[in-house]
């Protein structure tokens, strides 16, 4: 068994935060990650057009922030080089290519138990820490409903995962299932490749460009949600409109509001909307019922004829299946059980990081208030 004060799973923006932090306190750590790189959603599973949504302001983490001279909102390169200057300033090295199987509490022995197995060499290797730290993300596995019909559609099935550019669509029909960020992305990133795009659109949410979501998380700062809330929904009511006429509705509930209780997130918009205003990108304001072959059947009755569909649909983290005292810090769903604000501490020296459902800023949060709480206790036994 090798020991260390803490055990990071996970080497993405959450477990470099973390390990930068602990360093500084000279606390023994290591980071276990499964892929051969750090970052990996970012580098190896991103469309080609991802910017950031958020200022950089928003997107640093910690000890490190973003220069006011730089660009307001960063690229995907932009930020994988912030990320590898991170990583060499705090001389951070994740230990890579170690897939976690299990973590278990051993009352014993009053530590964490980690096996993984190091998937260069095939061989399995085992830590003993005080604390274990969850960093794996919220974006784990990507998720697909069970649609009636789809194992046999005789097109293209991709999840946003997996999605890189609209410009291998180009002239074909193709079907956006989610109507979130990456969905609404994804589609007006189809249409300028040339296809015949449609995305499903079911559910209200909020929408926005972003300036004014930056504006929003500047005003929460010094005044309540609810007064934000109505302020930022009024200049998007003047930007945009009325909407429901497209299928496009606004949640009754304020966007900075359903973001802390719920964790879902606003639109930000990167011209979809007005495409969807011109009819260029169409809307499906039902969800699917069946396939048949090439034909989605909706539960509207409207049949249409697609040669690819793109499913948006989210993510689920997978931190319950392989943590196995995961009761600790987590519900069965892998994602914290604990309410904001102090959803990231659990029991028995668990923690759990970037389980917010917000972003960059949540991680930095989240990564300072762990490395603190694990130094003070550290300091109360010393």
């Amino acid at each position: 068994m090798q020991e260390f004060t803490v055990v990071i799973v996970g080497g993405g923006p959450s477990g470099l935060a973390i390990s930068a932090l602990l360093t500084q306190n000279s606390i023994l750590h290591v980071i276990l990650e499964k892929e051969e790189c750090n970052a990996s959603l970012w580098r190896k599973n991103t469309y080609d057009r991802l910017n950031l949504h958020l200022a950089s302001e928003f997107c640093s983490l910690p000890l490190m922030p973003h220069p006011p001279s730089g660009p307001t909102y960063l690229t995907k390169d932009q930020f994988l080089q912030y990320i590898d200057k991170y990583v060499n300033h705090f001389d951070i090295k994740p230990r890579y290519c170690r897939a976690v199987e299990s973590a278990k509490y051993d009352e014993v022995m009053n530590k964490w138990v980690v096996e993984a197995t190091n998937t260069l060499e095939g061989t399995l290797e085992v830590y003993g820490a005080k604390f274990l730290v969850i960093a794996s993300g919220e974006n784990s596995e990507s998720f697909i409903p069970n649609v009636y019909g789809l194992g046999k559609f005789e097109g293209d099935v991709v999840h946003s995962k997996y999605y890189k550019s609209g410009s291998k669509y180009k002239s074909k029909n193709v079907l956006v299932v989610g109507c979130g960020n990456s969905g609404m992305e994804i589609a007006y990133d189809l249409h300028n490749g040339g296809a015949n795009t449609s995305i499903v659109i079911r559910n209200p949410f909020h929408v926005f460009n972003r300036d004014m979501i930056r504006t929003g998380m500047w005003l929460v700062q010094y005044f309540p949600v609810y007064i934000v809330d109505i302020i930022i929904t009024l200049q998007a009511k003047f930007k945009y409109g009325d909407m429901s006429k497209y299928g496009i509705y606004r949640p009754k509930d304020g966007p900075l509001y359903l973001k802390n209780t719920i964790g879902k997130s606003a639109v930000i918009d990167v011209g979809t909307i007005e495409k969807i205003k011109e009819g260029a990108i169409k809307v499906v304001p039902s969800g699917i019922k069946e396939i048949e072959k090439k034909n989605v059947i909706f539960e509207n009755n409207v049949e249409k004829e697609f040669d690819a569909i793109i499913f948006a649909t989210g993510y689920k983290s997978v931190a319950s299946e392989w943590v196995k005292d995961y009761k600790y810090a987590l519900n069965e769903k892998g994602f914290p059980k604990n309410p904001f604000p102090k959803h990231w501490k659990g029991d028995r020296g668990l923690y759990c990081a970037g389980l917010a459902r917000k972003g960059l800023f949540g991680v930095k949060k989240d990564a300072e208030a762990i490395a603190e709480d694990i130094n003070q206790i550290l300091m109360l036994k010393n």
